[in-house]
């Protein structure tokens, strides 16, 4: 089951179900806007999301809308999809990720950071593939067993978030954008400060790789950008094998291709329990009623095989396996006052 959030032709949100190739209007037939509605009403009536969503699908007619209408629209269309979850304050929404997670991530991190100094299984040469193995020894403990901790990194509030169709700032102070694309986690904190995860989305954590190639330790501001969401939540995903896609078009023409990627536990070195342990271990992310995205990492990179740097108006488009439509985002450059530097002044 999958949903979308949405405006109407007269520019009203809605939330909707996808069924076959329709978008059926759940604001419609039960009144909710959000998926944060639809999230509360399920925690009030103590039933899963998912039986929700379905028993209001199914008694729901054949009308609906074309979901390839809504997923082709542009980002200044009237009618035209939204993120898949949001909050009306976007300073209670978190956006973080987990990083070092696949085999494909530590190999290019590595080349990054020096993977070329000599290394063996069991002295790994770099601070990431030593990171990356302790992933591989720890990362999936017993049920009910707290393991190894994974890379965490922070990206934003839900100002940084953007949707499907949407544009990924390229700042002026940048080196380079970077894409990533991965599966995204999304999360509510209950009344009593338990998280309860929403579903999955594909997502596209765009970054400054060349930035971070600098300095590992220059990882933390590298993040410091847009990212993407989107643009459909999938409900009953169950997180083992997940094919992933990235394609890179400029001026009409592809100019990076992925190929396909695997993603999901059978090929992380941390399991989802895991991931999940360590990001809401800390009282700050269980504050009632917050909204999380968490990135799970990627198995590939373009940065480490390109010989090019992205420029405004490349356009990005990431698939997954289970989602009906990818997530496409075209590439802007930031305002130039961005490269001189601040002068702050005594209030």
């Amino acid at each position: 089951m999958r949903l979308v959030q949405f405006t109407s032709d007269d520019g009203q949100r809605r939330v909707g179900a996808i069924r076959d190739e329709l978008v059926i209007d759940l604001t419609a037939i039960a009144g909710w806007q959000t998926t944060l509605d639809l999230a509360r009403q399920a925690l009030a009536t103590e039933q899963s999301l998912l039986e929700l969503v379905s028993v209001a699908v199914e008694s729901a007619g054949s009308a609906g809308i074309p979901y390839e209408t809504l997923w082709q629209a542009g980002a200044d269309a009237t009618s035209r999809l939204l993120l898949p979850v949001d909050h009306p304050d976007p300073h209670h929404l978190m956006v973080t990720g987990t990083g070092l997670t696949h085999t494909g991530s530590m190999q290019s991190r590595d080349k990054m950071h020096g993977g070329d100094q000599q290394a063996t299984a069991e002295a790994p040469a770099t601070d990431s593939s030593r990171m990356f193995q302790m992933g591989i020894e720890g990362g999936k403990p017993a049920e009910g067993e707290r393991g190894t901790a994974p890379e965490w990194f922070f990206k934003g509030n839900g100002t940084i978030l953007r949707g499907h169709r949407e544009s990924l700032e390229l700042p002026g102070f940048a080196l380079d954008g970077g894409e990533e694309p991965e599966i995204v986690g999304c999360y509510l904190v209950d009344d009593e400060g338990q998280p309860r995860r929403l579903g999955f989305t594909l997502g596209n954590e765009w970054s400054d790789h060349e930035n971070e190639k600098i300095n590992y330790l220059y990882l933390a501001p590298s993040k410091l950008r847009t990212c993407s969401v989107g643009p459909e939540l999938l409900l009953d995903c169950d997180f083992q094998d997940i094919d992933i896609r990235c394609q890179v078009c400029r001026d009409g023409a592809v100019i990076y291709d992925s190929g396909d990627l695997k993603s999901g536990e059978q090929y992380m070195s941390h399991s989802l329990a895991n991931c999940e342990d360590h990001h809401f271990k800390y009282p700050l992310h269980r504050q009632p009623g917050d909204v999380h995205f968490h990135y799970f990492g990627t198995s590939k990179l373009s940065f480490s095989e390109r010989d090019w740097k992205y420029r405004a108006g490349d356009e990005i488009e990431v698939t997954g396996s289970g989602f009906a439509g990818g997530l496409v985002n075209q590439v802007v450059a930031g305002s130039q006052d961005q490269a001189r530097a601040l002068t702050i002044e005594s209030l």
